[in-house]
């Protein structure tokens, strides 16, 4: 078996479609779920993928379970003779999964987000310290499968999960107050929303696939005296911009407290 997944809720099951829709044959794919309705619906969902309750071997395992589990599923894979193991679980270091295993093992940590449900997430991965370039590579491997990936210090992975990691939800609050907004200007709501959402989307695509960075993109729809200064001094009257920065910054904390 090439992989094996232990956890199959949301995260884990995006990360093994997105292996699958890159060409992985599903029969070197295992994954690992304690619930057995769960285990039902990853088997008719995934033909072909090996779904059992507990870990079995495999060349490399991806532990997709929450931050309280982590140090007994690493040690349950390496216990099985996975040979390498990536973490996608907030806050628990690579240092704590090596100590759970108890021997010499490669480790890398991830922090992904959930638009990898949708093949468009942001992670960030950092190495162990039996890691090397060999394992890095086949992380990122299996990430880019949902997105995009960039490389950092550990030390950086808490930030990351305070901004991307956390990062959708904040998206996902702007949303709900545009379209709110535009409700309250006289918009049916089916009308707000769609406005709202594809607003979001565009913009996005124009700070990803142009030239242009978010200050130069602001400025062009910022006409002096305009509508949209009226709205962004009411934005920065309401310290928009400072909220974002504490978010982050309580988020980044909160995970440096779940690896305490």
């Amino acid at each position: 078996m090439k992989l094996l997944i232990v956890g199959g809720g949301r995260m884990g099951e995006a990360l093994l479609g997105g292996i699958i829709a890159a060409g992985e044959d599903p029969a070197q794919l295992a994954v690992a779920e304690v619930s057995a309705a769960r285990r039902a619906d990853l088997q008719t969902a995934h033909p072909g993928v090996t779904v059992v309750e507990t870990p079995v071997p495999a060349d490399g395992a991806l532990l997709a379970v929450k931050p309280g589990y982590v140090a007994e599923t690493a040690r349950a894979a390496a216990d099985v003779g996975c040979e390498r193991i990536l973490s996608v679980a907030a806050g628990i270091t690579t240092s704590a999964i090596e100590a759970a295993i108890g021997r010499p093992l490669p480790v890398v940590r991830a922090m992904p987000n959930t638009p990898a449900l949708i093949g468009a997430g942001a992670a960030a991965i950092s190495p162990g310290a039996h890691a090397g370039e060999e394992d890095l590579a086949w992380a990122t491997a299996l990430l880019e499968a949902v997105g995009v990936v960039v490389r950092v210090p550990e030390a950086s992975l808490d930030a990351v999960t305070g901004l991307s990691g956390s990062g959708p939800a904040y998206v996902f609050l702007v949303a709900e107050a545009m379209a709110d907004a535009g409700v309250l200007a006289g918009l049916p709501r089916d009308i707000a929303e769609t406005l709202a959402f594809q607003t979001l989307l565009g913009s996005a695509r124009l700070l990803t696939e142009g030239d242009a960075g978010p200050a130069a993109l602001k400025a062009a729809v910022t006409s002096p005296g305009g509508t949209t200064a009226a709205g962004l001094r009411e934005l920065e009257r309401h310290s928009v911009r400072a909220a974002f920065l504490d978010a982050v910054t309580a988020a980044a904390e909160r995970s440096r407290e779940l690896g305490g």
